[in-house]
């Protein structure tokens, strides 16, 4: 599994959650993140999702 989505109403959080796991190759130094919070799902952010995933796929 490369990356894994938690919807904010299954854990009755504040905003759901986009995460990479080990595999994803999203590395950028030393340090970089690999959870994001989602508010909402714009069309601007579908196309950073869209590019995340990409880039983790290498």
């Amino acid at each position: 599994m490369l990356c894994f989505f938690q919807p904010a109403s299954k854990f009755k959080a504040r905003y759901a959650t986009l995460g990479f796991n080990d595999g994803a190759q999203l590395d950028d130094g030393s340090m970089w993140p690999t959870v994001y919070a989602l508010i909402e799902f714009t069309p601007e952010v579908e196309e950073r999702v869209r590019a995340l995933v990409a880039k983790a796929a290498g």
